[in-house]
């Protein structure tokens, strides 16, 4: 795909690299000289070269997003694509929200959006896969480690099998939570749906996770994380 040169995306971020992108809180939001999202946003419609330093915030974010919802070569394209609709758009973010977090993973979700029938069938093969791994590890000095990653990959295979059978709005609801890092504002503000339609949405998406893996739900630690702060 062509790419704007202005922001030097040309792959998925290198190994190692030193982006500093990360989860609300971590200082991913500002940069060195302490410029929110919105400021280097609004200095990038004179100086274009200035948006890059969003790039280097939450490419990271963006492609392991996209990676574990349509896999490592999708996101690729994705998380490039993301940054080139945000560069085109960039005069048109509100500049009152400081933090581009939830719009950019509004982007990138939106792309998803695209490729539902993929995701849906990623998911299934994941399930596949992990519904075949080998019962027995077949030496007793690896008998509990293989024990382990075979229970492992049996939760896995079974949360990607509920994933898929989920109504698309609200697996993008649970998975901009859960694997996006987004509270529920901000989950709110990236899907442009109101908080309270957040809420129901993640409730029933994991109410049918619970009811599908036997009362167990692997992404529910984000949402114990978010209720001391209700009220």
């Amino acid at each position: 795909m062509t790419v704007s040169p202005s922001l030097g995306v040309h792959g998925p971020p290198e190994a190692g690299a030193t982006a500093t992108a990360g989860g609300p809180g971590s200082g991913a939001e500002a940069g060195a000289d302490g410029d929110s999202d919105a400021s280097v946003i609004e200095r990038s419609w004179d100086e274009p070269d200035v948006f890059a330093e969003l790039f280097h915030r939450y490419a990271d974010d963006i492609h392991r997003y996209a990676a574990r919802r349509l896999g490592t070569e999708a996101a690729d394209d994705l998380m490039a694509e993301t940054f080139v609709i945000a560069f085109q758009r960039r005069r048109r973010y509100d500049l009152s929200r400081p933090h581009a977090r939830p719009w950019l993973y509004g982007i990138v979700t939106r792309l998803i959006g695209g490729h539902r029938r993929a995701e849906a069938r990623r998911l299934r093969a994941v399930s596949r896969v992990a519904s075949a791994a080998p019962a027995d590890g077949g030496g007793e000095p690896l008998a509990e480690r293989v024990a382990a990653r075979i229970s492992a990959e049996s939760t896995r295979g079974a949360l990607s099998a509920a994933l898929a059978k989920l109504p698309a709005r609200h697996r993008d609801v649970l998975l901009v939570i859960a694997w996006g890092d987004l509270d529920y504002a901000e989950a709110a503000e990236a899907l442009g749906i109101p908080v309270g339609t957040v809420r129901s949405r993640l409730h029933r998406a994991r109410k049918k996770l619970r009811e599908a893996l036997g009362g167990s739900d692997p992404t529910a630690f984000r949402e114990e994380q978010e209720e001391p702060r209700r009220g």
